[in-house]
């Protein structure tokens, strides 16, 4: 039953993906913010989707901790769910993301359509580079950017190296960021095709302000505090 569960999920992404990243593409002349909250719709719908056909729902904690302006979001990678999920969340966002993702068919074409942040990550300075000045335009837009620091999806109770990309833009741009624990990666694991039915938890931590912080510092302020939460998710 979980396989077919999963099986119809899948079906039911593949007819409306296509679908939004035409939308997407065709509706890029309007407005940032706009545009991301008209595309976003199919976020909302592949979360409704996810609980109609796998069972898969989630709870958010600390939603009092978003703030009302354009923020870096520094967040756990342990799943593809919270890519979509994160959508329904927080308000219009783009990520940053390999450059080479853009090529995926429709929905790298949707991303760059959304003006996502592609870098170079071979290009070492150069890359944070790209990443503060396309990051201050996204934020200048009203867009919040969400950045994964462990930049691959890891297991559940594994911890990955957090990288300093998502720091630098902040500090650099002097954005508040506000740190991310969730449990997906429990229920919908990496390249996993199944998908196990129950209630993922998103914990959103107290925002960071980074005026007068180093890259380093915001760095392991959010690892600190993601890492300690996480074991925390499941009683919480």
């Amino acid at each position: 039953m979980q396989s077919i569960r999963s099986i119809l999920f899948n079906l039911g992404m593949l007819v409306i993906t296509p679908i939004f990243s035409v939308l997407a593409i065709l509706l890029f002349p309007l407005p940032a913010v706009l545009h991301s909250r008209i595309v976003s719709s199919w976020a909302y719908l592949a979360m409704f989707w996810l609980k109609v056909t796998c069972g898969l729902s989630f709870r958010v904690i600390g939603k009092e901790n978003i703030p009302n302006h354009a923020c870096i979001v520094l967040a756990k990678h342990q799943s593809a769910w919270e890519t979509i999920a994160f959508q329904t969340i927080f308000p219009p966002q783009i990520w940053v993301m390999k450059r080479s993702l853009l090529w995926i068919p429709f929905l790298g074409w949707a991303f760059a359509a959304l003006r996502a942040i592609a870098i170079d990550r071979a290009a070492g300075r150069e890359a944070l580079k790209q990443m503060v000045d396309q990051g201050m335009d996204r934020l200048a837009k009203g867009l919040w950017v969400v950045i994964f620091p462990e930049g691959t999806r890891i297991a559940p109770g594994k911890k990955g190296k957090y990288h300093i990309g998502g720091a630098w833009l902040a500090t650099h741009t002097q954005a508040t960021v506000v740190p991310v624990a969730h449990n997906a990666g429990e229920f919908w694991r990496k390249n996993s095709f199944l998908k196990t039915p129950g209630v993922i938890t998103v914990s959103i931590g107290k925002p960071i302000e980074t005026s007068g912080l180093k890259p380093d510092a915001v760095n392991q302020m959010v690892e600190a505090w993601i890492e300690s939460e996480m074991p925390l998710l499941r009683n919480r």
